[in-house]
């Protein structure tokens, strides 16, 4: 039987910085469409982002920041990937 978790493996990253890689409890992003929140479990599907902020409730439940100008972003089963 498997277990369910209330986290995803994110990472958020650019050629030149890795800004986030870990465990988080959600993630909300700025996408062309609008403002969206990804949590655990997921569809997955593939998007673009657009200038804005990206708020990470890490799975320790604190929260991280980071302002971006726009990339691609993938959500998988367990696993989501920002490319900026």
């Amino acid at each position: 039987m498997s277990k369910i978790t209330d986290t995803f493996h994110l990472i958020i990253a650019s050629v030149a910085q890795t800004y986030f890689d870990g465990a988080a409890a959600a993630v909300t992003l700025p996408g062309e469409s609008g403002v969206f929140t990804v949590l655990p479990h997921h569809e997955a599907f593939v998007t673009t982002l657009k200038s804005g902020t990206v708020t990470i409730k890490e799975a320790d439940g604190g929260t991280k920041e980071i302002a971006i100008e726009g990339g691609v972003f993938e959500c998988s089963p367990g696993r989501a990937v920002a490319l900026l």
